[in-house]
């Protein structure tokens, strides 16, 4: 895959859980796991560009119910 990125995503309250269940059932999305502190799910996506990512992210993944909030974290190389 040409681009790898970590999405931080916030649910309401009791759905980190269904959220990523949901997430794992998308197309590109390598792991999702609940996780503490001020992110519920942390999930890990790859696309062929950024544009594909960013389609991912928008068209799928912030449509799931329960979703308050992304942040998207794409991986570089230094």
């Amino acid at each position: 895959m040409g681009v790898r990125a970590f999405i931080l995503i916030e649910t309401e309250v009791g759905m980190a859980d269904s959220v990523s269940a949901n997430v794992r059932e998308i197309t590109g999305v390598v792991a999702a796991d609940d996780v503490t502190g001020p992110y519920d799910v942390i999930v890990q996506a790859e696309a062929e560009t950024v544009h594909e990512l960013g389609k991912m992210v928008v068209s799928k993944v912030q449509l799931i119910e329960g979703i308050t909030k992304t942040l998207t974290c794409p991986v570089i190389s230094l």
